[in-house]
Formats: structure tokens, C-alpha cells, sequence
């Protein structure tokens, strides 16, 4: 699964429009929860993605603790807060 989200602010003749979207592909939820990170940690101009793939142990509902957490350490690692 590649979940992501995004957020950028798009500028035409002068008008600012916010853009704003994410998927979750197939892993229901996990675009929002990418999507509720960059709301929270107010980023801008931005997409972040999180693969993950199934490694035969089910994580339940944890695995959106540490898919918030890849999505955040992306942020950081890469400048944004």
C-alpha cells in the first residue's frame, strides 16, 4: 500500500486557492490520518507517502500509530518543522 496526502497553496491571477487531498490506498483511513498530520503539524507545500506491505504479522490497528509516525519522521527529516 502506498498511502499518501497532500497540501500546497496554488496562486491564480492573484487568487489563492488551497489544495488539499489524500489516499489511502486500500488501507482504510490512512490517507486521512497522513492528512490529519499535516493539518496538525501545519506544513505546506507538501506531499508525504508511507508504503507498507504485509510481512505476515498482523499489526491491527497500530499500524496508523506508526504510519502517522513514518509520515511525521518524513516531515522532519526532510525540513518541514
Amino acid at each position: 500500500h502506498n498511502m499518501f496526502a497532500y497540501k500546497f497553496t496554488e496562486v491564480t491571477d492573484g487568487t489563492k486557492r488551497r489544495v488539499a487531498d489524500n489516499d489511502d490506498d486500500g488501507e482504510k483511513g490512512a490517507g486521512a490520518k497522513l492528512a490529519a498530520l499535516l493539518e496538525m503539524c501545519k506544513v505546506d507545500d507538501v506531499i508525504v507517502v508511507v508504503s507498507r506491505w504485509f510481512g505476515g504479522i498482523h499489526l491491527g490497528p497500530a499500524r496508523f500509530k506508526y504510519i502517522a509516525a513514518v509520515g511525521r519522521d518524513a516531515l522532519v527529516e526532510g525540513g518541514f518543522f
